[in-house]
């Protein structure tokens, strides 16, 4: 036991370093002329600006006062155009706080207004679920939150750039669920068979999910351009990406973590019972890890499905608007690629959980006696 906490400690301090060098690492193509300011609407003119039902278009005179850095308290104007894209214009008013962007350099300074400041209120939401999740679970409460960061900086700073970098997405994206497979389940599990047996089934489980990916997508005349702002991702200078490849890499990267979660909890369970019974056969392990699957697989395959469904609420709402036929509805490109997106990473779930009870069976049942002696006895005398 002393060694599985000092390992713990050992891999939250290698992963806390990672985090903070990958904070640290400068991001892919930033803008080096440009400076960023947080600052407060003063006052708008919007005599230019033209209603048309919900969507508004034209230009706004903006003034705008800056409230930090180096030219805190001085007060700029704009124009802030609106294109009639209610996804991208901003309309702002009198006392809005706006992230506002100065272009600087020997010629000419210019500043733009980005979008609406929302960073202090992302920084509140974020403290309050991390302070939530470890008073609620403690020591393992803090080793989720470094795998919730690294999961987000690997696949900002790692994957990201890789994909704009012009590499293969499937093999990058499968690379960094490995990756942050690893991270997750080891962090969580510890360094020992239960870790273990969860880290091959889930990355069974991914493989499969990668094949049955390759394999549909193209029956299914798939069209990576269905992905928000695929094509505006091209003519930004990268026409060379591929983008049937990334929407597939999306297939098995979006259902990795409930691919994770099955394994674990099987893995976990088999485990716990192999404590309690070190005399039960591989046979009996694995129907013992088959029966908890089958209980896992059926609300998870359900919560995959709820999950896909709120990001195209709105699409599926526009089709029904248009009277558009179910026949036709399911053959439309954008309806076909999220029913390959759940079934596909539905398929994942369903075999992760066979492969990791037969796996972890015999890994569980081969090694658990030497492993787990002082523990036995510890469960012992506690009975006593």
């Amino acid at each position: 036991m002393k060694f599985k906490i000092n390992s713990d400690i050992i891999f939250v301090l290698i992963l806390s370093i990672f985090i903070i060098t990958l904070i640290i690492l400068p991001g892919m193509n930033q803008k080096k002329d440009y400076i960023y300011y947080k600052a407060e609407v003063v006052e708008t003119i919007n005599d230019e600006v033209f209603q048309y039902g919900l969507v508004k278009q034209g230009s706004q005179n903006v003034s705008f006062r800056i409230l930090n850095k180096d030219l805190k308290g001085e007060e700029f104007s704009v124009y802030n155009d609106l294109i009639g894209k209610m996804e991208l214009d901003k309309f702002v008013q009198p006392g809005d706080k706006v992230l506002v962007e100065r272009f600087k350099n020997q010629f000419n300074d210019n500043f733009r207004i980005v979008d609406f400041y929302r960073f202090n209120s992302e920084i509140l939401l974020f403290s309050i679920f991390a302070i939530i999740l470890i008073l609620i679970s403690g020591w393992t409460g803090l080793k989720s939150l470094l795998s919730f960061m690294s999961t987000i900086l690997v696949i900002w700073k790692i994957m990201i750039p890789m994909f704009l970098n012009g590499g293969n997405p499937v093999i990058i994206a499968f690379f960094i669920v490995s990756l942050l497979t690893f991270i997750i389940i080891f962090l969580v599990a510890g360094f020992n068979k239960k870790g273990f047996v969860a880290f091959i089934g889930a990355i069974s489980g991914v493989l499969i999910t990668v094949v049955l990916s390759l394999s549909f997508a193209k029956p299914f005349y798939i069209n990576g351009a269905v992905k928000p702002f695929s094509e505006t991702l091209l003519y930004s200078g990268y026409a060379n990406l591929d983008l049937n490849l990334l929407f597939i890499s999306g297939i098995f990267l979006a259902s990795s973590g409930a691919v994770m979660d099955i394994a674990m909890d099987i893995s976990a369970s088999m485990y716990e019972v192999k404590m309690k019974k070190d005399d039960i056969s591989t046979f009996d392990l694995m129907k013992s890890g088959l029966n908890v699957g089958r209980a896992v697989i059926g609300t998870m395959t359900t919560t995959l499905l709820l999950a896909y469904s709120g990001g195209f609420a709105t699409l599926l709402m526009a089709f029904m608007a248009q009277g558009v036929n179910e026949m036709a509805l399911l053959n439309i490109n954008y309806i076909s690629s999220e029913i390959l997106n759940i079934i596909v990473g539905s398929f994942g779930l369903v075999l992760t959980a066979p492969l990791t009870a037969f796996l972890g069976s015999i890994i569980i049942n081969h090694e658990f006696i030497k492993e787990n002696k002082s523990l036995k006895s510890l469960f012992q005398k506690e009975e006593l």
